[in-house]
């Protein structure tokens, strides 16, 4: 696969169909983006796990941190790596470990590895790299246009919202996506 370019309807279908994300480097710190990558998908209804060795047993956004893959006592639906690129081959390693397996890999903005890449898709697992899920989401879901981005036009005006409650946004395909 081209991991260049993913078309809107592949990043789409894997945030469709996880239910559950492990992230691993996740952060307890509320200034790094693991920590607001737990945060933003636990809201969206993901159930999020965060994997981190030197906090395991404590909790990240009200998360219980787990210290390996193998210690989430539910099958995982993806797999989002937030270490350098030289840790993506081992972390690959120990989600193919896994029975059931991970459907996804992702790996993180700035992550890239083509070694676990390739591991990953060998064993049949959908891979994206170098794309954050809250990012991908938000565009998809027009949430990150409220604000002017990514419309081609900046705006005074408030954005619409429901009253009362959270505002959640679907991630379809819009009528004219391919």
């Amino acid at each position: 696969m081209n991991h260049d370019f993913y078309s809107d309807g592949y990043i789409r279908g894997i945030l469709n169909t996880v239910k559950s994300v492990a992230i691993v480097g996740a952060s307890p710190k509320e200034v790094r983006p693991s920590f607001f990558v737990v945060r933003y998908l636990t809201e969206k209804g993901y159930r999020v796990h965060p994997i981190n060795p030197g906090h395991a047993g404590k909790e990240i956004f009200g998360r219980p941190v787990y210290a390996r893959l193998a210690d989430v006592p539910e099958p995982i639906d993806m797999v989002d790596i937030f270490r350098a690129p030289e840790y993506a081959p081992g972390i690959v390693e120990e989600a193919l470990a896994l029975s059931p397996r991970p459907g996804v890999i992702w790996m993180q903005l700035g992550i890239r590895n083509d070694e676990a890449a390739a591991l990953a898709e060998a064993a049949g697992l959908k891979v994206v790299m170098n794309r954050c899920p809250k990012i991908e989401y938000g565009r998809l879901s027009k949430e990150i246009s409220w604000v002017g981005v990514n419309s081609r036009m900046i705006s005074a005006k408030r954005p619409q919202r429901q009253t009362g409650g959270v505002q959640r946004l679907s991630i379809s395909p819009a009528r004219n996506d391919k």
